[in-house]
């Protein structure tokens, strides 16, 4: 419990909790730190904060202070690759330890979120992280609350796994298919080659194949089979996705022999986009977009193929919620899903 001290008498006392100090539009610091014994010298520091009295936490059998109660919370939720910082004004931040793909149990979250005084913010899943970087925060409402409350999240997580885990990047071989009769007879420069290989290097992956074939069905399908003969992890095959009687790509896919798991997506750009599985390994049919726009369907479906993960329809179909890149001359949203 608390015990409210006039600041005249506190000389001498163990400061309960966080006091903190707010410059307008410069800082929003502790002044003093939990646990610092309050000196004769500390009062008008005090006073200049409006600090005319202190509290003083007395904790009753069963209660947990907020910086054991973070950190209690912060042991339950993360899963690997997660680090924790101090405790600073009652929260803990989660660290990303290495480069991944940051993925949030959603249903968890939610769950943990919804018992009385417990918080916990994440970036959104999906989200590509790099070491130092902080993916999540947590704290709880008021200065203390219980162990029972406490029992509660961790055995949510015990139950349910955990809320948020860093899956790294393994490096794959990707293949690259590019169609079309103007590109093969060289009367436009292709652009495909230079943009996949980009975005397949920046997550780690290298271009193991690459053939640029016309629009004919049958020779896009040896194409394919080549690309996975050849031991790619992951097969792109871009161009000619919409359906305009003159493109045959998804025709191509189809005849490899390949299972169409989903053709047309709802996220614009790259709504033409067709996901599809070769003797396990995916296929991404790039729309035209990918080439001129900076970011597209691609660029949410990559990191996750890349990680092993074996997509399906509904997985395409969730893509809706969020699927509008407005894509941005310069991007400010640190968050969006699409990246920069």
């Amino acid at each position: 419990m608390l015990r409210k001290v006039m600041l005249r008498d506190a000389v001498g006392l163990v400061i309960g909790h966080d006091l903190t100090k707010v410059v307008p539009g410069k800082s929003k610091e502790p002044v003093f730190r939990r646990g610092h014994v309050i000196k004769e010298e500390d009062l008008p520091e005090l006073l200049s904060v409006g600090k005319e009295h202190v509290y003083v936490i007395e904790l009753e059998e069963g209660e947990i202070h907020e910086e054991e109660a973070a950190i209690r919370i912060a042991k339950a939720i993360a899963g690997n690759n997660i680090e924790f910082s101090k405790p600073k004004e009652g929260r803990i931040n989660l660290i990303a330890k290495t480069h991944g793909l940051l993925k949030i149990n959603v249903p968890l979250l939610k769950a943990v979120n919804s018992l009385e005084e417990i918080l916990v913010a994440t970036l959104h899943n999906n989200t590509i992280c790099h070491p130092g970087m902080i993916v999540a925060g947590t704290k709880i409402v008021p200065l203390y609350t219980t162990d029972v409350k406490l029992n509660e999240v961790e055995t949510l997580c015990q139950t349910n796994g955990k809320i948020i885990v860093i899956k790294p990047i393994p490096k794959r071989k990707v293949g690259s298919v590019i169609t079309g009769n103007e590109i093969y007879k060289g009367t436009i420069q292709d652009k495909f080659v230079a943009i996949i290989k980009r975005k397949c290097e920046a997550l780690g992956s290298i271009i193991h194949h690459q053939i640029i074939v016309p629009d004919i069905a049958d020779v896009i399908a040896q194409a394919v089979k080549e690309a996975k003969n050849k031991g790619c992890d992951i097969i792109v095959v871009c161009g000619g996705m919409s359906v305009d009687p003159d493109d045959v790509t998804v025709e191509g896919i189809k005849q490899s022999g390949a299972q169409i798991i989903s053709y047309g997506a709802p996220v614009m750009p790259g709504a033409m986009f067709l996901y599809a599985i070769l003797g396990g390994v995916p296929i991404l049919g790039t729309p035209a977009a990918a080439s001129y726009y900076h970011s597209t369907i691609f660029d949410l479906v990559l990191p996750r193929v890349l990680c092993g993960e074996k997509l399906n329809r509904e997985d395409i179909v969730e893509l809706g919620h969020g699927g509008l890149c407005l894509n941005c001359e310069q991007c400010t949203y640190p968050l969006c899903p699409f990246g920069k």
